[in-house]
């Protein structure tokens, strides 16, 4: 049987707020700590629970050693696919043993009636115990193992030693979610045409060439994240963000961040803000206008926020002609696990361990991100790669995902600082080239993108974020996806859609009840809202750059082929 593709949802790079987990091994998440303490007194003082529990669990034992358990896995859940798990006797009582346990112990979280945080926590090491647990995972049991030992004639049990090898012998030390030479990067993905026009010691400007006979005069400007490389947004023809964007007429610029190394310590948030200012600042002179949109997502969307809340500090915030802001949590208030993982002794912990090397790997991002998904991002492929011996399918996200960057040590102290202090909701908590960051006085018209499936960037939080600004025309667009596939997200798909609304519900919840619903995707709604604010339509210009911004070389450019 073969190994399902992960859907895009089911992947994100790991968001800034996870900064404080990236430094600490997985192993020692996993150990018993002052959570499991609180944990255990929950339990003890509902021990009726308890009881009923146990007593639930062996009343269902006793039903699956009989034959006589109703139990079946979710529908969705595809671990137990094969056949031989119905139909085998002996398979079909370990499942449903398994299960019933598994539902216990996720249970017994709710039962100990923990502070949100713990909760979190807790769930996050009962989820791994749980899903590491599961007898799909086990080679001496899994028939997809044994179906492949005799199809192979036993190469399929070498072909994973040698992947469980390779993998364990270097970063991130999970299975490999796609082969290192699946995409090549101006190639096959990041192919949209274009030249780099603007580079400094931190990115690359991309401007991108017009494909239609008339363009837009106000120009739109990408900041992508800080951790993983800009081409999502251009990831392959047909669902690149910035192709569709061109072609409906878009003058469309995006910057590509340096991979920073250990002699780049020092860049913090200040630095970022500046070459954003100045990206702003190329990107207004190519164009011959005095506004820019700005699209952001993720930590870039952090870094926008911030940089034009400075720009308004300043007496310049009429150069953002509208601020787009996706998967972007502003206000860290109960945003999901990663913010329950956070404390300030945690975040001075990890602090200290970036600056004893100068940067974060994104290697050990991916590896703590990758469990915080088990299923989806551990052992799926465990069971592809090791127990049946495959290579993983090709699939151009999951080649952009394991694309890892670093990030450097001053940003990462700040990103962490913020994040625990939960900064940016109260004004001045923050700052920006020198300047107090108050976003409600970032008053450029904002339109603000949020997955309803995003486990990174929890879509309440993404409402609650949009509140903070001080827009008077404020949209707030919920996706039916997650964290990559609100981004990754082409016209055409019957199963998309989205709700949208103003931002004038102080619950999220009242918000979703009164929003809009439409079908397919946003990107076409976002268009017709960039037409209105981006002036009259102008000739396309028949060369790229401008006045001493000549084109230095064809996108996707030299930045993101580093390592």
């Amino acid at each position: 049987m073969a190994t399902q593709t992960p859907k895009p949802d089911e992947l994100a790079v790991p968001l800034d707020l996870l900064l404080t987990s990236a430094t600490k091994p997985f192993v020692s998440r996993m150990m018993p700590d002052d959570t499991w303490t609180r944990f255990a007194a929950g339990l003890a003082r509902r021990p009726g629970a308890v009881a009923g529990r146990i007593g639930t669990l062996t009343r269902e034992l006793g039903a699956v050693a009989a034959g006589n358990s109703q139990r079946v896995p979710a529908r969705a859940d595809k671990r137990f696919a094969d056949p031989a798990w119905e139909q085998n006797p002996v398979l079909h009582r370990i499942m449903q043993a398994y299960l019933a346990g598994a539902e216990t112990a996720e249970a017994m979280v709710a039962d100990a009636a923990l502070d949100w945080r713990d909760r979190e926590r807790m769930r996050f090491v009962i989820d791994n115990l749980v899903e590491g647990l599961a007898p799909s995972n086990n080679p001496l049991i899994s028939p997809l193992g044994w179906k492949a030992m005799i199809d192979t004639g036993g190469l399929s049990a070498v072909r994973g030693l040698k992947a469980l090898a390779r993998d364990m012998l270097s970063k991130p030390r999970v299975p490999a979610m796609v082969e290192p030479d699946a995409f090549v990067v101006g190639e096959t993905v990041a192919v949209t045409k274009g030249a780099v026009v603007l580079r400094t010691p931190m990115f690359e400007l991309i401007q991108y060439a017009p494909q239609t006979a008339k363009v837009r005069e106000v120009p739109l400007l990408m900041v992508p994240p800080v951790i993983n490389k800009y081409y999502v947004m251009d990831i392959a023809p047909g669902r690149s963000m910035i192709e569709y964007f061109v072609r409906q007429g878009q003058q469309v610029f995006v910057i590509s961040w340096r991979n920073p190394q250990k002699r780049h310590r020092d860049w913090g948030f200040d630095e970022y803000g500046a070459a954003i200012v100045e990206a702003m600042d190329a990107v207004e002179t190519i164009s011959g206008t005095d506004r820019t949109h700005l699209l952001a997502t993720c930590s870039g969307g952090i870094l926008a926020a911030m940089t034009a809340a400075h720009l308004a500090e300043i007496g310049e915030g009429d150069r953002v002609a509208g601020l787009n802001l996706s998967v972007t949590v502003l206000d860290e208030d109960r945003a999901g696990l990663p913010a329950a993982m956070m404390s300030e002794r945690a975040a001075q912990a990890a602090i200290r361990a970036s600056g004893r090397k100068g940067y974060l790997d994104g290697r050990d991002m991916a590896e703590m991100f990758a469990w915080l998904r088990p299923t989806d991002l551990v052992w799926r492929y465990w069971v592809n790669n090791y127990v049946q011996g495959r290579k993983p399918a090709a699939f151009d996200v999951l080649f952009w995902n394991a694309d890892t960057t670093r990030m450097t040590a001053a940003l990462h102290r700040d990103m962490v600082l913020m994040a625990v202090r939960n900064a940016l909701v109260t004004p001045g908590g923050v700052s920006m080239l020198g300047t107090p960051v108050d976003l409600a006085k970032v008053t450029a018209d904002a339109y603000v993108v949020g997955g309803v499936a995003d486990h990174i960037s929890p879509w309440q939080a993404t409402y609650r974020s949009a509140r903070l600004l001080g827009s008077k025309d404020n949209r707030y667009v919920l996706s039916t996806s997650g964290h990559i596939a609100a981004l990754v997200n082409p016209p055409g798909n019957p199963k998309a859609s989205y709700r949208s609304g103003p931002v004038d519900a102080d619950d999220p919840q009242r918000w979703l009840e009164a929003a809009e619903q439409s079908s397919d995707s946003w990107w076409p709604d976002y268009v017709a809202w960039l037409a209105e604010r981006s002036g009259p339509e102008i000739d396309a210009p028949k060369t790229l750059g401008g006045e001493g911004l000549p084109p230095l070389g064809p996108a996707p450019g030299s930045y993101v082929m580093e390592k």
